[in-house]
């Protein structure tokens, strides 16, 4: 078990240590176990965290719910979290409102829609294909998982199944499944597909149990996925430090695009304490090689941007894609500017990279237009 890992009481002992010692409280950061949580981890092992002067203890959570009650009841800093959830919780649009604010999007892309094999085995490739599927078997919908109410993989799923005319209720229907467990709703037989991050589309590809119809990267180019959520009150009492939090994961995104960097971050990822897997499921979102049905493989270079094309500003443009793609008519009133930008704020943002040794050197990204793509209805 590695230091910084929540589930050992040793750990928990030099914690308590560390925070006499040091005269600063440690920084409790959550994160659900997928390939995304990846800059938190290479941040806590890489020492970048340690490089800003920073004590971190990374909380290992089962799923969002968790994520966002821990957040809300003060037992996080921050966490590896779903796009919406700041404006979620500042919203209390989950009746369980809490300020809340980001100054890191974490990266772009990163999902796909995998569905059982027996899909694959009767002629299904496309969501059009499956919606000709449930049109001739006419015995109720079909049950697909997502991870969260308010998150990228609900509205991704509904979209591209709304492109092909099929209707919620009538052709399907979602349950919310904790990412580690929807593989296992798939195997058994409970779920017929699922939009969820990986490594848990790659895995059920290579061990046979299903298919991948499409992959958020090409459904909606772009897309702000996860980012660095934080309390409110946590991040206006201690600004200093949430601006050297922001600068080591910048950090760490920044190597966690580099392709010199893949196996060291696929050896992270693997170990016990965090996904607890074989690199041989995490590795293909890292190669951009991913497997699409037994024998195939897709080519998708941008299937994960970390650092690439903008990704880590917390822009107004992709707090407004979120309000719009993620939540619709909610809220009913329009939100004012200001408002927005303190929830995704572009000042810590601006803060952090002056902090950061690469903010000064020629490998500092050229900004680029960022425009996410729009969902089907």
């Amino acid at each position: 078990m590695l230091a910084g890992m929540s589930d050992s009481s040793a750990n928990r002992s030099e914690i308590k240590g560390l925070r006499v010692a040091s005269g600063q409280p440690v920084i409790r950061l959550g994160f659900v176990p997928l390939n995304d949580s990846a800059p938190l981890i290479v941040a806590q092992e890489l020492g970048f965290f340690a490089r800003q002067g920073l004590r971190v203890h990374l909380s290992r959570e089962l799923g969002w719910a968790s994520v966002r009650n821990k957040l809300a009841y003060g037992e996080l800093e921050g966490a590896h979290a779903p796009c919406g959830l700041p404006l979620a919780l500042s919203l209390g649009l989950d009746d369980l409102p809490s300020p809340c604010s980001t100054g890191l999007v974490l990266n772009l892309n990163g999902n796909a829609i995998t569905v059982a094999r027996r899909f694959h085995d009767e002629g299904v490739r496309t969501a059009d294909d499956l919606a000709r599927w449930v049109a001739r078997r006419r015995d109720g919908p079909i049950t697909f998982g997502t991870v969260s109410t308010y998150s990228t993989h609900s509205r991704l799923l509904r979209g591209w199944l709304a492109a092909a005319n099929m209707l919620e209720g009538r052709d399907y229907q979602v349950v919310i499944v904790p990412p580690k467990q929807i593989l296992k709703g798939l195997s058994s037989g409970h779920l017929d597909g699922y939009c969820v991050g990986e490594p848990w589309n790659s895995e059920a590809v290579l061990r046979g149990l299903g298919c991948c119809l499409a992959t958020s990267c090409l459904v909606a180019p772009r897309h702000p996925e996860k980012v660095l959520a934080v309390r409110g009150d946590w991040a206006t009492t201690e600004s200093e430090q949430h601006e050297r939090l922001v600068a080591a994961v910048l950090e760490a995104c920044h190597l966690c695009d580099r392709a010199d960097e893949a196996e060291t971050v696929i050896d992270l990822l693997a170990r016990p304490e965090y996904l607890n897997l074989s690199a041989e499921f995490i590795r293909p979102a890292w190669t951009g090689r991913v497997p699409i049905s037994e024998g195939q493989i897709s080519r998708l270079p941008e299937f994960n941007c970390f650092h690439r094309f903008d990704a880590n500003a917390p822009t107004p443009e992709k707090a407004e894609w979120i309000l719009r793609e993620l939540y619709g008519d909610h809220p009913s009133r329009p939100l004012r500017p200001d408002w927005i930008k303190s929830v995704f704020r572009m000042d810590v943002y601006e803060a952090a990279r002056s902090r950061w040794p690469l903010s000064k050197s020629p490998l500092k990204p050229t900004r680029q237009v960022y425009e996410p793509h729009t969902l089907s209805a």
